[in-house]
């Protein structure tokens, strides 16, 4: 790692999160960096209060910035304590101490010699040693000097403590004076900021592990967690106590677990409903989401005037025609506040949203311009948000970017305080929002707003808590389409017959012939990587690409999982060569042309979870420090990837059933066989099929495909949204 030792010249950025960009002369820095001695350079990094008087050591890496040019980034600092007479003279007369002039600041020195800052820190009397101080300049000096030393004095106990720089000057910045009070009265407080196993281990070597604050902040991670990982937005006392032995190696009683979430009921972080215990804000917000829906309800219905007419002139223009369930759809989202359209593959969902998109715009006379300030298109990943851009012909965006996502701060720059302005909110692939996203999405909106949503219930559900889509439809609450009739791609069609097959759970012998858009190859786990060679091998020399086929697999371990069959695929459809620059992180290898998974939400890049690129370029620079740069397409926004970027990518040659949702590919390979068995369930596969568009093949045993239909694993979600609005609309029955 190198350093530098300077002072900050000018300020060019700061953030409310203490990230600092600023002008720094160097006066001292590592060998290698000797070509910038008394340069004024770019430095980025954390950094509290910074000022134009101290002299600070960085410790980071001088690098290029794709956007900035060459700057420093670095990791920590540290400031350089006035040492000499001369020095601690020069630092009171500063401006950083206040009431003290040269003339002050030189008696002061005088009189209490070098150790100045010392002796005033520890006893504000010994100003009154130095002759003509007076009571107020001695305020003034001692409040200054205590307040400079404060911000590194807590920074010095986080660090001792165990905390990193990064994570100390987070914290300092949120609690400033107050951070060593919360230190002290409760350190779980800075679990925004700091993993929660980290906070427990730092507890833990200085307290008892049953300390009633440990349990109810282990008792609230829990919950978390298991909301987290189950889906659910409530949990049974049983759970909770189960839960806190086997992540915390706490074991209590369920009457002193219980007695626990009482007091934690008290402070308002738990609500005990019979026997359902929530964390407030799921409570809150499946409560808030009730409410708004409620409200939103109470908006008249849009008068129709001539909607046959209107549907009859609009199948002749686009050459469609649409079918009773569809036309229902239709005139439905068009009429009410709030309207659901679900349908399984093949089932004309997107014919349905061309349809209602251009008859709002033909009812309202809205020009391009009024089209895009009165018409949101939405999804919640980039791959279904530009998939309904192409089918509607206009803009479409994820909810994150609609929102104003801050990845930093994990807020929402669209808000009740700041609400968008849309009069009509379509939103697809519904089954994939979960609580607080869908929670988030209505309060950034105007009540008077209509909502479509329109998915798919049978899908498998989304990734955080909440099951959204299906607790409204069963609700009985909202205006409702369930599409049931499928459009073949022709006579001999089989996929769209496949799914709902599986959603029924009922399939037909049928599913092992082939068909012009469908084939099951039979073989068992100990052939299946072969077997997809060969199929792979064969689309190749029928001069199918990378993006033309997707292999969806249940899980990423083991011989036939995702990681495995990657690097298979690898080398299969982009193999090494000497035209190809490639890249070694750790046993995966990243090479030119590779096609890529993007696995986090990155808003400041336009790049979200789920979506696809392709490798352009690696580079690995030299000067003015060795450092990689990978610069990834995705249709069209190219970003740079550095070296510490590359945990948010995979490749996507194979990929998981659950990052394929919101996308639909030409060609699928689902493999299927016993060796998945822990993850094969009915929705799972039902959603893996119903990504292709126009071929499938599984490739797998029979048996494994049978017993996945049969099972139901995902299917016990525990939600109350739907229990809340029959309660809040007194059971009306609208629809």
């Amino acid at each position: 790692m190198q350093w530098m030792k300077g002072n900050i010249k000018n300020t060019i950025f700061t953030s409310e999160t203490g990230y600092f960009v600023g002008l720094f002369r160097v006066k001292e820095c590592s060998d290698d960096l000797k070509d910038i001695i008394n340069k004024t350079i770019t430095i980025a990094g954390l950094l509290l209060n910074p000022n134009n008087e101290d002299t600070y050591i960085l410790h980071g890496n001088y690098q290029k910035h794709e956007r900035f040019g060459y700057q420093f980034q670095f990791e920590s600092f540290e400031k350089t304590i006035p040492e000499g007479k001369d020095a601690v003279e020069e630092f009171l007369a500063s401006s950083l101490i206040k009431g003290c002039g040269i003339k002050t600041a030189k008696a002061i020195v005088d009189t209490l010699g070098e150790k100045a800052l010392d002796l005033i820190k520890e006893n504000r009397a010994n100003l009154f040693l130095v002759p003509s101080m007076t009571e107020k300049k001695a305020t003034s000096i001692y409040q200054s000097v205590l307040s400079y030393s404060s911000v590194d004095d807590m920074l010095v106990t986080l660090r001792n403590l165990g905390f990193t720089i990064p994570e100390a000057t987070r914290i300092v910045k949120t609690y400033q004076d107050k951070t060593l009070v919360f230190l002290s009265e409760n350190i779980y407080y800075f679990k925004d900021y700091v993993s929660f196993d980290k906070l427990d281990k730092i507890f833990l070597k200085n307290h008892d592990g049953y300390e009633e604050i440990r349990i109810r902040e282990c008792t609230l991670e829990v919950m978390r967690r298991e909301a987290s990982s189950s889906g659910d937005t409530y949990s049974y006392l049983e759970e909770i106590a189960s839960s806190l032995q086997n992540h915390f190696k706490i074991y209590l009683e369920e009457e002193d677990v219980f007695k626990n979430l009482q007091e934690l009921e008290k402070q308002e972080r738990v609500i005990i409903e019979g026997d359902k215990i929530y964390l407030f804000e799921y409570y809150e917000m499946e409560s808030t989401i009730a409410h708004i829906l409620k409200r939103k309800m109470s908006y008249p219905d849009k008068t129709l005037r001539g909607i046959t007419s209107k549907l009859s002139e609009l199948e002749n223009r686009l050459e469609v025609t649409y079918n009773k369930e569809q036309k229902t759809a239709i005139e439905k989202a068009l009429k009410y506040p709030v309207s659901i359209i679900s349908g399984g593959p093949g089932t004309g969902k997107t014919t349905i949203v061309n349809a209602i998109v251009k008859l709002y715009i033909e009812y309202y006379k809205l020009s391009p311009i009024d089209i895009a300030t009165q018409i949101a298109l939405l999804a919640p990943t980039g791959r279904a948000a530009k998939k309904l851009s192409t089918s509607t012909g206009l803009p479409a965006q994820t909810i994150h970017r609609y929102l104003k996502w801050n990845k930093e701060t994990n807020d929402f720059g669209i808000n009740e305080f700041n609400k968008n302005y849309q009069k009509l909110l379509i939103i697809d692939e519904t089954s994939m929002i979960d609580t607080h996203l869908f929670y988030s999405l209505l309060k950034g909106t105007q009540e008077s707003a209509q909502f479509v949503l329109v998915g798919d219930t049978f899908q498998l559900p989304s990734v955080g808590a909440g099951l959204i889509l299906n607790d409204l439809v069963k609700s009985g609450l909202f205006a409702y389409t369930s599409l049931e009739t499928i459009y073949r791609q022709s006579e001999n069609s089989y996929i769209p017959i496949l799914a709902k097959e599986i959603k029924e759970k009922q399939i037909s012998s049928r599913f092992d012939e082939k068909t012009d858009d469908y084939n099951f190859i039979a073989c068992d786990s100990r052939n299946l990587k072969s077997l997809l060679e060969k199929i792979i091998q064969k689309s190749i020399e029928k001069n199918l690409k990378a993006d033309d086929i997707q292999i969806l697999a249940p899980m990423y371990k083991g011989e036939n999982g995702i990681d495995a069959l990657n690097v298979m695929l690898q080398n299969l459809f982009n193999p090494p060569s000497k035209k190809k620059k490639e890249y070694a992180y750790y046993d995966v290898i990243y090479r030119e042309g590779d096609k890529v998974l993007q696995l986090v939400n990155n808003p400041d890049c336009n790049v979200y979870n789920g979506d696809i690129g392709h490798i352009l370029s690696i580079d690995e620079k030299t000067l003015p420090k060795k450092h990689l740069e990978i610069r990834i397409d995705f249709d069209g926004n190219q970003v740079i990837y550095q070296r510490e970027d590359l945990p948010s990518i995979k490749h996507a040659y194979a990929m998981t059933v659950h990052k394929s949702q919101g996308s639909e590919f030409s060609h699928v390979i689902l493999p299927i066989t016993k060796h998945y068995y822990k993850m094969l369930y009915n929705k799972l596969i039902y959603t893996g099929v119903s990504r292709a568009k126009k071929s499938l093949v599984i490739i797998g045993e029979a048996q494994a495909l049978q017993m996945g239909v049969l099972n139901d694993y995902s299917s016990t979600r525990k939600t109350s949204l739907k229990e809340k609005l029959e309660n809040i609309f007194d059971n009306e029955r609208t629809y």
